[in-house]
């Protein structure tokens, strides 16, 4: 289905299941087709499952303009209205995570139920002064250079870095990178140039205060595309009762790198279970089969 946004906007929904509801939403510069594990786990415990593509990606409008946290926070407001969803738990995956963010601070927290951030930009991805452990300026100006000289060799090469692909390290398989591949080039040029600007540059510091649901935080300790200092570990230090999961070892693209414990945390964590207990229990198995000890909490 589609769903017009206020600015005329057409945003490509699927709504899917029953029960209580579940906002899946996706990260650069993929759409929401990238939960497949996600959405498969999360409709066989019985969950309603809704993901959208944003706006420039996927099957949802192209070249409407827009692309910035004000109007994709609005966005998510509009088909959180459009299906009258209350209860609803939110689930940003990287540059998604600042949808959450910035639509907590918008438009509050009236029928959240709960939020996850998973492998998110928030608080602040970009290096500055008031930011010492953010990713240099440089390295988003090197990213768009690449995007304009050739989109298809960058979204290739990236998503080896994305899912932490090397030498002797295959974490996931050559499907997995063609079909990545493949949702990647269903985003328009310029959207996925602006949204780099959008998730590097955007301070969603000031946001953190309107976190005032149950948050649980994932993040992948060996994620070179946002680093876990300043993003996941900076955010738990700022949001009250969040709860942080290390997941060591794992790259950015955790969703499908690790998507068996992924779920089993969301499912968790959205069935109202204690994750400060789960996490405490996770660095006790760790330090039990003598592997290195992650503190899950900064």
């Amino acid at each position: 289905m589609h769903i017009e946004t206020n600015d005329g906007a057409h945003l490509h929904v699927k709504d899917m299941g029953q029960g209580a509801p579940v906002i899946l939403i996706h990260g650069w510069p993929l759409n929401g087709d990238m939960f497949e594990y996600q959405t498969l786990a999360l409709l066989e415990a019985g969950y309603r499952v809704i993901t959208y593509d944003r706006r420039g990606y996927g099957q949802s409008s192209h070249g409407m303009g827009g692309h910035n946290y004000d109007r994709f926070a609005d966005d998510l407001s509009d088909i959180i209205q459009e299906l009258g969803l209350s209860g609803v738990s939110l689930v940003g995956f990287s540059m998604g995570g600042g949808e959450i963010a910035r639509y907590l601070s918008r438009h509050g927290s009236s029928g959240i139920e709960r939020v996850a951030l998973v492998a998110s930009v928030v608080p602040y991805l970009m290096k500055d002064g008031s930011n010492p452990d953010g990713v240099e300026p440089q390295v988003f100006e090197e990213m768009k250079e690449a995007i304009r000289e050739d989109r298809f060799a960058f979204l290739q090469s990236f998503a080896k870095m994305f899912y932490g692909m090397g030498f002797m390290t295959k974490p996931v398989s050559q499907a997995v990178l063609d079909w990545t591949f493949a949702l990647a080039i269903q985003a328009g040029p310029k959207a996925t140039l602006d949204c780099v600007d959008a998730f590097s540059t955007t301070d969603f510091r000031p946001d953190l205060k309107a976190f005032d649901v149950p948050t649980l935080i994932i993040h992948g300790s060996e994620d070179d595309i946002v680093p876990i200092d300043t993003s996941a570990r900076a955010a738990a230090r700022a949001i009250p009762h969040a709860t942080l999961l290390e997941y060591g070892g794992e790259p950015h693209g955790l969703f499908a790198t690790a998507p068996r414990r992924l779920n089993d945390d969301l499912l968790a964590f959205l069935d109202g279970a204690d994750m400060s207990e789960r996490r405490r229990q996770l660095e006790e198995d760790i330090y039990a089969a003598g592997g290195p000890f992650i503190a899950a909490t900064p």
